[in-house]
């Protein structure tokens, strides 16, 4: 049973492209952790959701014009943000709404520019990411965008993480949260960036908000959060990638489906906040049923 589990291990590090995708797999979901950390504080998941899918067109062009596809998704992603940031303030729509209809309306671009530019562009591949197949050229953006995600987070973790926590007690003491909240646009877009050719446009806000969920439900502390936040997203992209080659399926999928798995445990037993130990604790708190009955 042991010989059999080692080679389960073992088996795919004969190959030296599983191998990469490996090691890219976990930095990409060491970058994601961090900032997922910050994205959940601050509730911006449909943001993240947003920039994601307005990296499509940047992309087309990027390799339309024979230039690094990380310019492209970069500038169109931060270019739905401040799009997303002038319509809300001169309309009076709320930002979930602006949020919904700018992210199509950059997705549906993307989706025409594929089908009228003529390029190798694989569509699969933008949507769901390639990692198996990411060349080199691919791996040194992926590196460079996730650097400086980390550098940036580092530099400015402080200021962030009261920003994201309390934007007011943030700007009474001082702090420019308007710099503040581009800073926090501009890691996002770049670590959705590095992900782009592991998980893909679709999954990659799972990576984006998943860990820093768990994390959140497993501690009350900022450094325990990140921690546990990093360990999950860590496991599930090395996980998620071995899975991928023994059952021949997805591999930003089977991450993704390890993430959510984790999540589900998480949300279930966690020892402070998990349902299993607030029914405990609340024994005769009344079913849904009952509370229908009762109104």
């Amino acid at each position: 049973m042991g010989s059999h589990i080692l080679n389960w291990f073992i088996e795919p590090l004969q190959y030296g492209f599983l191998v990469q995708a490996i090691w890219v797999s976990a930095f990409v979901g060491l970058v994601c952790a961090v900032l997922s950390c910050y994205i959940t504080l601050k509730g911006w998941s449909l943001m993240g959701d947003a920039i994601s899918h307005a990296v499509v067109p940047g992309v087309v062009v990027a390799y339309a014009l024979e230039i690094p596809f990380a310019i492209g998704a970069f500038l169109f992603g931060f270019g739905a943000t401040v799009a997303i940031g002038y319509i809300k303030s001169n309309t009076r729509l709320k930002e979930d709404a602006v949020i919904g209809i700018v992210f199509t309306g950059f997705f549906a671009f993307g989706l025409v520019l594929v089908t009228k530019i003529p390029s190798n562009i694989d569509l699969f591949h933008i949507l769901f990411g390639n990692v198996l197949g990411i060349s080199p050229q691919d791996i040194i953006q992926t590196l460079i965008a996730g650097i400086i995600t980390l550098v940036v987070i580092l530099l400015r973790r402080k200021d962030l993480l009261l920003f994201c926590f309390d934007p007011n007690h943030a700007k009474a003491i001082g702090l420019n949260t308007q710099i503040l909240y581009y800073t926090l646009l501009c890691v996002l877009a770049l670590t959705i960036v590095a992900a782009l050719q592991t998980a893909g446009i679709i999954l990659v806000i799972s990576m984006l908000v998943t860990p820093g969920s768990i994390g959140y439900l497993l501690s009350d502390r900022f450094d325990y959060m990140l921690v546990i936040s990093v360990i999950s997203s860590i496991l599930s992209c090395v996980l998620g990638t071995y899975l991928s080659y023994h059952l021949d399926v997805s591999t930003g999928g089977s991450i993704v489906v390890l993430l959510t798995v984790f999540f589900i445990v998480a949300m279930i037993f966690a020892p402070k906040y998990g349902i299993l130990v607030q029914r405990l604790r609340n024994p005769t708190q009344p079913g849904l049923n009952e509370e229908h009955n009762q109104i």
